[in-house]
């Protein structure tokens, strides 16, 4: 196995140096990051529909689609990104998703306890300290490989994230910003200023490298050699061409944005007889807090719905489902039109099927 141990690379090369090696059936642990910030999509995603890119031409921000799934997210040189790349009969890869990741997290998690971080796993495929995720992470197939790409977070600008989304309105984007911000954290944001002096980029990856060598066997230093220079040169005119980014890509009917496992920020409308009903919500370990709802509709008395948001606020969905028919029930709310159905569709409440 090759160690590509690169540091600050251009960004365009951040990506195509992974889906290159793959493409050639070259296993190898590649340690860079960018030394300008873009955005970077989901291989599932409709760019136009999770990306404001109206703002990020404004800023010259580039936007960039993998071929790994996954969210969108904005990436800068704070993020020092790990990027595995394992052929897909190699002995070494679990069979299962969860051993997958319980396995090549590990260096991860061991990387962060050696500079004092309290870092665990978290299923499906988070790294979390003190309750916050620490390290974004994904895994694809490219050619005859699995990719596995991730990072160290040494900083991160929560702003320019909530920014570079395209969400329905800012309120919601102030939704997300404060979520992210209270869901994901830092090495800077973690660890006393004066330690912080230990732990540059350099000192980072020698400790990934060492890590990773640990569990998958001893890495040569891999060459950027000709043929892997014309690899990358092929990729880039395909993943730069507009075409390529807008290409093939589900519709989005619904506007949620991922934080991490077991968090998720969604913005929701319902179309109900008695008017059109809006809701921004966050779902955290499977409850409903942070509720806004607005709309349409008419509601009597007027702090109604100030009531109905506090009721559910904290509820998992079969006890929100209770208070809510319990709140339709009380002989002094009216609103009408609106029924406990069209509260469950507006706010994901539907019973799963087993009920």
């Amino acid at each position: 196995m090759e160690l590509f141990n690169l540091g600050k690379t251009a960004w365009q090369q951040s990506q195509l140096i992974y889906h290159s090696l793959a493409r050639q059936g070259r296993e190898a642990l590649v340690l860079i990051s960018p030394a300008s910030a873009y955005v970077c999509i989901g291989y599932h995603q409709n760019v136009a529909h999770e990306v404001d890119l109206a703002f990020c031409r404004r800023r010259g921000i580039p936007v960039f689609r993998r071929e790994v799934g996954g969210g969108a997210v904005y990436l800068d040189g704070g993020q020092l990104f790990f990027q595995l790349i394992l052929r897909g009969d190699n002995p070494v890869v679990p069979p299962s998703k969860d051993g997958f990741y319980r396995k090549f997290l590990e260096p991860v998690i061991d990387v962060y306890r050696r500079i004092g971080l309290p870092a665990e796993f978290k299923p499906v495929n988070d790294v979390l300290v003190n309750g916050r995720k620490i390290s974004g992470t994904g895994v694809g197939e490219i050619g005859d490989c699995i990719v596995f790409v991730g990072n160290l977070i040494l900083d991160f600008d929560y702003d320019m994230m909530s920014r570079i989304l395209m969400v329905p309105d800012e309120k919601f984007r102030d939704k997300v910003k404060k979520t992210i911000e209270d869901n994901l954290t830092t090495i800077r944001r973690e660890l006393p200023r004066d330690q912080m002096a230990a732990w540059d980029e350099a000192a980072l990856n020698g400790l990934m490298a060492q890590a990773f060598q640990r569990l998958v066997g001893p890495m040569e230093t891999g060459r950027q050699d000709a043929a892997l220079e014309r690899q990358m040169a092929v990729l880039k005119q395909r993943m730069l061409s507009d075409r390529w980014l807008h290409g093939d890509a589900p519709a989005r009917s619904r506007s949620e944005v991922k934080i991490r496992s077991g968090v998720t920020v969604k913005h929701r409308l319902h179309k109900a007889a008695g008017g059109l009903m809006r809701a921004d919500f966050q779902m955290a370990e499977g409850r409903l807090t942070r509720i806004a709802i607005s709309g349409d509709f008419f509601c009597y008395p007027a702090r109604a719905v100030a009531d109905l948001e506090a009721l559910l606020e904290g509820g998992s969905p079969a006890e929100c489902r209770q208070r809510l028919t319990a709140f339709c029930r009380r002989p002094e709310i009216e609103i009408p039109g609106i029924g406990p159905a069209d509260w469950e569709r507006l706010l994901d409440l539907a019973p799963p099927l087993s009920e």
